[in-house]
């Protein structure tokens, strides 16, 4: 093992294979729910809405419900146990993917995408079953490994879904990718139920003090909350705003434009946590900063150098803070039940990635497709001077 090696009680008996087993069955089962939604003006028509006028209401149908369900069931999670749950996110993926891809009716396949968001919840569920048998830098390690899983399908799948819809639509895609958190579930009913984490790592015994954490639990949602809304608000009109300053722009660099700062978090997310483990809040800044800088520099970016350059800033924004969020959530879940803690962290990601889409859909139309940026822009310079008051964001650590 790596010196961030995990090692655990022998009546636990979880360790590294067991983390990167959940990312796994997270990566798998995500295929549907992030791949087949930009197709949605391609599945709607067959629904009986031939100019797909709901289709940016249906995409985010299922992070309204899954916004409203994450903190109920990480509750569950922690009475009933965690594993139990996170197969039940699964099996539920399941149900509501079948119920899509069979779906011959606007309504039965918007009923779909409720029982989605409702019965979903895999990613809340996978980091509360996490929270549960690790601690501190493991933990914190664990959370960055999923937030890979995440960006991976977020690039990968509408890739797939796009190269399988030849030979299959995407609406009946639903029924074919239900296999996959079906599969997952099969995986994760052979690891081991979660006990009290027992861990130690490279940062030593001092990582483990009992002192109060960096952050309160209302900052680090509201980082969250924060963090969502200025990454998530440029993604719906990317596309748009790429052929307004590049015509003609092939569809292939258009998506891998839209990938960069995603590619950026797979390529450089491990060596950030080990650079930033111990200053999380400075790289919460730094994230900011960038993603401020990053999303303004979109506005003025009318060549492919400029765009490429604008896109990997933005990148660096996406990876600090992402990383950096989960050390400061590892940090908060000591001593707390990781289901609720976890399931209230998701309500505030998804309440930001709703807000955003609201925004973007309201800037865009008033006022062109550069308007999210600026938006989002703005938004994320007034955080970076927000976490540099100490009263608002840090706790101040008891002296030893």
């Amino acid at each position: 093992m790596t010196a961030e090696a995990v090692r655990m009680p022998a009546t636990t008996a979880f360790g590294r294979g067991h983390v990167h087993a959940v990312a796994g069955c997270y990566f798998v089962a995500s295929f549907a729910a992030l791949g087949l939604p930009p197709y949605l003006t391609a599945i709607l028509p067959e629904l009986g809405d031939r100019q797909a006028r709901w289709a940016g209401v249906l995409y985010v149908v299922p992070t309204v419900f899954g916004a409203v369900g994450a903190p109920l069931w990480g509750r569950l999670a922690d009475r009933h146990g965690r594993k139990r749950l996170l197969l039940r996110a699964q099996l539920g993926l399941a149900v509501a993917f079948v119920l899509a891809g069979w779906a011959d009716s606007l309504a039965t396949f918007t009923l779909a995408l409720v029982f989605q968001g409702i019965l979903g919840g895999t990613f809340a569920a996978s980091n509360g079953y996490l929270g549960a048998a690790l601690e501190g830098p493991a933990l914190s390690r664990a959370l960055t490994l999923m937030q890979g899983s995440a960006r991976a399908a977020l690039v990968v799948a509408p890739v797939v879904v796009g190269s399988l819809s030849g030979w299959l639509s995407p609406h009946r895609q639903y029924v074919l990718l239900a296999v996959l958190p079906l599969a997952a579930a099969l995986l994760l009913a052979a690891l081991p139920e979660p006990g009290p984490a027992a861990v130690e790592s490279a940062a030593g015994p001092e990582a483990f003090t009992g002192e109060p954490p960096l952050v309160s639990l209302t900052a680090l949602y509201a980082l969250e909350f924060a963090f969502v809304f200025c990454t998530v608000i440029s993604f719906p009109y990317l596309i748009a705003l790429v052929d307004d300053r590049l015509p003609g722009t092939s569809p292939a660099l258009s998506g891998l434009l839209f990938a960069l700062p995603h590619l950026c978090y797979l390529v450089t997310a491990l060596a950030v946590h080990a650079a930033f483990r111990s200053r999380p809040l400075t790289g919460i800044a730094l994230g900011f900063a960038c993603i401020a800088l990053g999303l303004a520099g979109h506005a003025v970016a009318y060549s492919l150098p400029a765009l490429i350059a604008v896109r990997l800033l933005l990148g660096a924004g996406l990876t600090l803070g992402l990383v950096c969020l989960s050390i400061l959530a590892a940090d908060c879940a000591r001593g707390r039940a990781p289901g609720g803690m976890f399931g209230s962290l998701e309500f505030f990601s998804k309440a930001g990635a709703v807000a955003a889409g609201i925004t973007a859909a309201a800037g865009s139309a008033r006022f062109g497709p550069a308007a999210p940026v600026l938006v989002g822009g703005t938004a994320a310079a007034a955080t970076v001077l927000t976490t540099l008051v100490p009263p608002l964001i840090h706790r101040t650590r008891r002296s030893r």
